[in-house]
């Protein structure tokens, strides 16, 4: 059955995508990611999006009443997008992915652009090409930081709400629309946020960068410069979804020593800007 996502469906979801995750990296013969015990920044995502975007908030539950799928889509702006498509493995195939998409794509209806991250799952990259999107091959960058860049002295700590107008902005020049509340649920999770005060932002969730916009690749590297000297001594870096646009990207996260392996696809529709410089977040685009 699909019915509309609630609040309190938030830790069943996050059960759900952790159980479909997981197999997705085995099924790709790579590690799992290690267990963590910290749901809170998926709890705030999910309840988040929920609330900012109820109608494209969506679950499937079985006979015996269990949630068994997923979806979290948003609209930003004119520019949509999905935030979470996932279905518990045992229940793969049975037709609840496309019913989920279903419903996250009709949200979406009229939007001037659609913008989703995919994982290498071949049924996922096959279905977003239905729903009309182009795809975009993209590359993540993992690992310990050899390379360690020094710290750009314009890159600071974001302040909030002072530097909401500057963050906005910076999603505009990208992708043609701004972050708003995201940005606050984002740092509601105990994200980190980096401010460029040239134009441009950085979101890290520990040593991952989970979103990076600039007006111009200069303010991009030095960003990215700044994170990846943030990542503590030991600690593997993580960039994911680096596409072809982002020579400055690849720069950076070679000269620190970081490996690249595919990461799934970029799929677009429609009018989303120019993507550049950007590495985008697979929770809030």
């Amino acid at each position: 059955m699909l019915r509309p996502m609630l609040s309190d469906d938030a830790d069943a979801v996050v059960d759900v995508m952790r159980d479909a995750f997981a197999e997705l990296e085995r099924s790709l013969g790579q590690a799992p990611p290690a267990p963590t015990t910290d749901r809170a920044p998926d709890l705030v995502r999910i309840r988040h999006l929920v609330a900012s975007d109820p109608a494209g908030a969506w679950v499937t539950v079985g006979d015996d009443g269990v949630l068994d799928g997923a979806a979290l889509a948003i609209l930003r702006e004119g520019l949509w997008g999905v935030s979470l498509l996932v279905v518990r493995p045992d229940h793969q195939s049975t037709g609840r992915g496309s019913a989920l998409l279903g419903a996250a794509a009709a949200y979406g209806a009229g939007s001037r652009g659609g913008l989703i991250l995919a994982s290498q799952d071949a049924r996922a990259l096959r279905a977003y090409w239905r729903v009309g999107c182009v795809l975009r091959p993209a590359m993540e960058a993992l690992g310990p930081v050899k390379g360690r860049p020094p710290a750009p002295p314009r890159v600071r700590a974001g302040r909030w709400p002072a530097d909401r107008e500057l963050v906005d902005a910076a999603g505009r020049a990208v992708r043609g629309a701004g972050h708003g509340s995201d940005a606050e649920a984002w740092l509601a999770s105990g994200q980190e946020l980096l401010i460029h005060d040239d134009g441009g932002f950085a979101v890290l969730r520990g040593s991952t960068v989970r979103c990076l916009a600039a007006t111009d690749e200069r303010v991009a590297r030095e960003l990215l410069q700044a994170a990846l000297h943030a990542v503590p001594a030991g600690a593997d870096a993580r960039v994911s979804f680096i596409d072809g646009r982002q020579d400055w990207a690849f720069d950076e996260v070679l000269a620190a020593g970081l490996i690249l392996r595919p990461a799934g696809a970029i799929a677009v529709r429609g009018d989303v800007g120019p993507l550049h410089p950007y590495i985008p977040s697979g929770a809030y685009l």
